[in-house]
Order: C-alpha cells, then structure tokens, then sequence
C-alpha cells in the first residue's frame, strides 16, 4: 500500500548547499560537476527555502557532499493527493 511519494520541482528549481573548511557555500541550480550520486533523500516540511538551506547546512554530508535542496511539485499523503 503506498503511504506517501512525493515529485520533485524542475532542476531549475534546486538549491545546492555545500560547507567547506566551516564555510557555508549556497548556489543556485544543480551540481553537475561529476557523474551524480544519490547518497540518500530527507523529506522535510519546511517553511521556505532558507530553512531548508539551514537544516541542510546542519547535514554531515554537507562537509564532504553536496547537498541538493529542491522542493516538491505534489505529493499523495495517505492515497490523497496534495498539492
């Protein structure tokens, strides 16, 4: 039975969040510098895209990884849809 699945916005809409050396490093669109890797997802319910950039900076993968921040499109929550 499927519980949730959620679609995500165009790549123009991506944010991506590294931090280096302690550096926070924010820049808008994709990173596309190798071939792409899916480490893992995190779904949150955010406010805006600079709390997302905040609770992503927080990630331990922001300081060997890149981070992509990408809102979703629609989602089915408990065989609804939402939008």
């Amino acid at each position: 039975m499927l519980l949730s699945a959620d679609v995500l916005q165009p790549t123009a809409a991506t944010t991506t969040v590294t931090r280096r050396e302690g550096i926070l490093q924010v820049q808008d669109g994709p990173f596309a510098e190798t071939k792409e890797a899916l480490a893992g997802v995190f779904v949150l319910d955010l406010p805006d895209l600079d709390a997302a950039i905040g609770w992503a900076e927080k990630c331990p993968g922001a300081g060997w990884g890149v981070i992509e921040v990408r809102p979703t499109a629609t989602a089915i929550v408990n065989g609804q849809w939402t939008h």
